[in-house]
Formats: C-alpha cells, sequence, structure tokens
C-alpha cells in the first residue's frame, strides 16, 4: 500500500505541476507582465513545484530531514538523471550564454552551504543569506536575459497559453488539489516504506521521493532534447537547483533552524556539488552537452546512487 501511495502520489504531483504552470503563465501573461519574465520565472520554477509541495508536507508532520534529502537529492537527479539522459538521446546546444555564469552561482552556493552547516545545523540568518542569494540571481538572469533576442523568443514560446481568467483559475483549482493530495500521497508512502526498506528519513527523501519526482522531468527533458531546446533543458536543470538549495532549504532555515545530519554535509551536498561542477566545463567553448558528456553524468548519478545504497 505504501509503494501504491507513493507512485499515485508521483503521478498527481506531475499532474497538478503541469496545470499550475500553464495557470501561473496564463494569470500572469493576464495580469500585463511580459512573456519573457513570465517564460524565465516559470523555467526557474517549473520542475521544482512537486519537491516543493512535498517538502512543505514534510515540514508540516515534522519530517525536515525527509525535505532536506528531497531538494539535494533532486538536484542530483537534475544534473546526473535528467540533464545527463536527455544528452544522451540528443546533444544539448545551449544558447544561452547567462547558464554557465548561473551555474556557478549554483556550485558557490552549494560550497556556501557546506561552509554554513558546518556546526550541524542552518540557522535562520543561514536561512536569509541564502534566500537573499536567490533573489539576485533571479534578478540577474532576468537583466542578462533580456539582452539575447533568441532566448527572449525561446522562453515567451515556454510560456504561451490560453490568457482566459475562468480557464486559468479552473487550472489553479485542480492543481492545488493535485498537489495537495499528492504531496500527502508521496509523504506517506515514502515514511511507510521506510521501515521495509531499513531507511532513515533524509535517505527516503534522497532515493524514492526525489527520484521517483524527477522522473515526469526526465521525460519533459528528453522530449525538449529531441526537439533541440537544450536552453530549456539547461535551464530547468539548473534554475529548479537553485530554487532547491537557495528558496526551499533557506526557506526551511528561514522558519526555524533546521538540524543537518552529518552526511548530509559530508556525502550529499559534496554529491551535488561534483555533478554541478562536472558540467562547468561541458558548457565552456561550444556550449554544447554531447551525447558523450550526457553519459558521463549518467554515470556519474549511478555511481551516486551505488554509494547512497551501499551506506543505507
Amino acid at each position: 500500500m505504501a509503494l501504491i501511495q507513493l507512485i499515485a502520489g508521483i503521478i498527481l504531483l506531475a499532474l497538478g505541476g503541469d496545470s499550475l504552470v500553464k495557470a501561473a503563465s496564463g494569470l500572469s501573461r493576464r495580469m500585463g507582465l511580459s512573456p519573457f519574465t513570465t517564460g524565465l520565472v516559470l523555467v526557474a520554477f517549473a520542475t521544482s513545484i512537486p519537491e516543493l509541495a512535498v517538502n512543505l508536507r514534510a515540514i508540516a508532520l515534522g519530517e525536515p530531514a525527509l525535505a532536506l534529502g528531497n531538494a539535494v537529492g533532486s538536484n542530483i537527479a537534475n544534473f546526473g538523471l535528467a540533464l545527463g539522459a536527455a544528452a544522451l538521446c540528443a546533444p544539448l546546444l545551449v544558447r544561452w550564454k547567462a547558464l554557465p555564469a548561473l551555474l556557478l552561482c549554483l556550485v558557490l552556493a552549494t560550497v556556501a552551504t557546506i561552509l554554513l552547516a558546518q556546526d550541524g545545523r542552518l540557522s535562520r540568518l543561514d536561512g536569509a543569506l541564502l534566500v537573499a542569494a536567490f533573489a539576485v540571481v533571479l534578478g540577474v538572469s532576468w537583466h542578462l536575459g533580456r539582452r539575447q533576442a533568441e532566448l527572449r523568443e525561446t522562453l515567451e514560446e515556454f510560456a504561451r497559453t490560453h490568457t482566459s481568467p475562468a480557464l486559468n483559475l479552473l487550472r489553479l483549482a485542480i492543481a492545488a488539489a493535485l498537489l495537495w493530495f499528492g504531496a500527502r500521497w508521496v509523504v506517506a508512502g515514502a515514511l511507510g516504506l521506510g521501515p521495509a526498506l531499513g531507511m532513515e528519513a533524509l535517505v527516503l527523501g534522497l532515493l524514492p521521493v526525489a527520484i521517483g519526482t524527477a522522473l515526469p522531468e526526465v521525460a519533459a527533458a528528453i522530449a525538449a532534447a529531441r526537439r533541440g531546446q537544450g536552453d530549456l533543458v539547461a535551464g530547468h536543470v539548473i534554475g529548479s537547483s537553485l530554487v532547491n538549495l537557495l528558496l526551499v532549504v533557506g526557506g526551511m532555515a528561514l522558519v526555524r533552524d533546521v538540524h543537518v545530519p552529518a552526511s548530509f554535509v559530508h556525502v550529499e551536498l559534496p554529491a551535488s556539488l561534483a555533478l554541478a561542477a562536472l558540467l562547468l566545463p561541458m558548457l565552456r567553448g561550444d556550449l554544447e552537452v554531447s551525447r558523450a558528456e550526457g553519459g558521463v553524468l549518467l554515470l556519474a548519478f549511478l555511481g551516486w546512487l551505488g554509494l547512497e545504497l551501499a551506506m543505507s
């Protein structure tokens, strides 16, 4: 029953996230936001919506370790599984010249989080710094992206949808219901599987929850790669990872001090740092992630997965 709950919850989260993105896009356009601004925000937040819903539910149940594991595990799955699998299917040509700079911001933010968590906790001050850093990164992304005509067209196309208020309010209501039940079922299913698998909450967030919620994104990334939309694939991965680390983890710490397990500081955060850093040389020069490089990312993800299973 726990496994069925987990799978059903993941399906509901995927459907709810898609409905919420369409509703947010239509409503923001109706309120007068530019298509470029709407597209940029959606690229950053779209693939993080299921993780946000799960983390809010986990925090509400007093399971911050599961939320921490899901946030960082999602980042590892973003780079190793989604980006790796997409590039393996079709090389990713990245035209957005700001992405390497944003990737470097993610690497520096991960290093900063490791340093801040050395004392075994993330304080409210630490959380405020991380959230403030996210606001700065989003502002810089908007400023740099405005200068690139091709990118504006890609993001505007991504944000295009019906602007009917009635339709989008209905989408919003449906999304809220799907995300509510999806998050409840995913967390309940994961916690139910814990005793059977011998996994603590942190590892549950890292493995079944993070990887499960990433699977719909993997399918979407592969489809986008085959359409030649490398910008959207890389933008989703980097933007979502920045949201997970700076906004989700930072927001958790901003609400109240968060206890950080030792393995989170010494294993999981360094693993996410290594995968992000691995992409840096791939985006230099030709701004393309080749099939071979996608294979390297996927192998690195599988290596991390084997390590986690052995440790657990």
